[in-house]
């Protein structure tokens, strides 16, 4: 049974989990549409811009089953560069901080993630755009990764400039308190209640102030209990500049309740939308690159998803059969070849993951997916598919992020 390439202009999954939305483009060029769809609805406001680094970042991404298991990537693929002029770069900030604050409601909150390259430039900016008195914190993310430096003292910590729209903003500190440790106690004298808690208490102004060391207390404005990646950690994904979910948590519990919206128009793999997700708020991503977008995507497996990204270039090798059940099809991929770039994986190992579904109106609606993961390294290369309306298709995408959808020629 023949396939047949078709053009997909959005993608829906069904999750069961919080609802949400990623758009595959540049920001600068998206902003206009989102605003016009989504202005004074986002709550938090996350954004993680390039740094003005003048690097290329890239993706380190496992082929094949053998690699899932091992932990190999044989394949390196360009993430996003990061090689702009100032000017150029400080254009590209102006617009997207400009357009970005109509996306706030008016008791949400912005937070800008930057380093020391252009947080001078990037905190004016951010007072010309969101007025000096909206100014909250300078929020400082101090971690111990990468490597000591010998010529000055090194850098080891973030900006995070966290800005309010307006007066009206809904903080909430009681949601991200951290435990009490004994350098907070300072001089305070420790008791022990009649049910077994320990307490302190100071007596400062005449009145005196107790606090029960099991109670967490707010945290600061220098972040030092977030550690950065470590080289191991089972949350990575291979993406340059990937941030901790701990640090998104804090950020977004601080500053949206359940079901409000979270936006992060740098989306990168993800972290952001799969910590609003966790957490049952909405969320909606931007990015422009292919693996990152497909590295989101694997991070909201259980999540309610429209997916919308420009069709993609190139003519891989697709051979699946569909076979007639009673109540399902059965869907079976049996070959893939991406012929594409200097290096060409063998079959099904250029898979990194696939789903079978419907076509209704130029919109892919997935009803089952096939992914490769650590625990599970080997791809499911048959899935079911339940008898409904609609083009029988299928959804496949490799290990450069490339999409690329197909039906049936003659199942309706």
């Amino acid at each position: 049974m023949a396939l047949v390439r078709v053009s997909v202009g959005q993608e829906h999954v069904a999750g069961k989990g919080a609802k949400g939305t990623l758009y595959l483009g540049d920001v600068v060029d998206m902003l206009p549409k989102l605003v016009e769809k989504y202005a004074g609805t986002v709550k938090t406001l996350y954004l993680d811009p390039p740094f003005l680094t003048g690097k290329k970042f890239e993706m380190r991404v496992h082929v094949g089953e053998k690699e899932w298991k091992s932990g190999a990537s044989s394949l390196t693929v360009t993430a996003y560069q990061d090689l702009a002029d100032r000017e150029s770069y400080m254009k590209m900030m102006r617009v997207v901080l400009t357009e970005s604050r109509k996306l706030l409601r008016d008791d949400g909150m912005v937070f800008l993630h930057i380093d020391y390259r252009m947080h001078a430039h990037l905190r004016l900016l951010m007072d010309e755009i969101y007025g000096e008195d909206n100014l909250l914190n300078e929020l400082i993310w101090m971690y111990q990764s990468g490597g000591r430096s010998t010529r000055h003292f090194s850098r080891k910590h973030d900006i995070i400039l966290f800005y309010r729209k307006t007066k009206d903003y809904d903080f909430d500190i009681s949601s991200v308190g951290v435990p009490r440790t004994e350098t907070r106690h300072n001089h305070m004298r420790r008791h022990v209640d009649a049910d077994g808690r320990v307490y302190r208490s100071i007596k400062s102004g005449g009145k005196i102030y107790t606090y029960y060391d099991d109670e967490p207390v707010p945290p600061g404005d220098v972040w030092d209990d977030v550690s950065h990646l470590q080289q191991k950690d089972p949350q990575r994904t291979g993406y340059d500049t990937q941030k901790p979910l701990r640090l998104l948590e804090r950020i977004i519990l601080c500053s949206a309740r359940e079901d409000e919206l979270v936006c992060d128009l740098f989306a990168g793999s993800g972290t952001t939308l799969a910590a609003a997700a966790g957490l049952n708020r909405r969320f909606l991503g931007v990015d422009r690159s292919r693996v990152a977008m497909n590295t989101t995507r694997r991070r909201l497996l259980d999540a309610e998803l429209d997916v919308f990204a420009p069709e993609c270039e190139g003519d891989p090798d697709v051979q699946a059969e569909l076979r007639h059940g009673i109540a399902f099809y059965e869907v079976e991929l049996t070959k893939y070849d991406p012929v594409f770039g200097e290096m060409e994986f063998a079959g099904l190992d250029a898979v990194d993951n696939w789903s079978v579904g419907y076509l209704r109106e130029g919109r892919f609606i997935a009803e089952n997916h096939a992914v490769r993961t650590r625990r599970k390294p080997a791809l499911p290369t048959v899935l079911e598919l339940p008898v409904y309306e609609g083009a029988a298709a299928i959804r496949i995408t490799d290990v450069y992020g490339r999409d690329f959808y197909y039906t049936f020629d003659d199942v309706q």
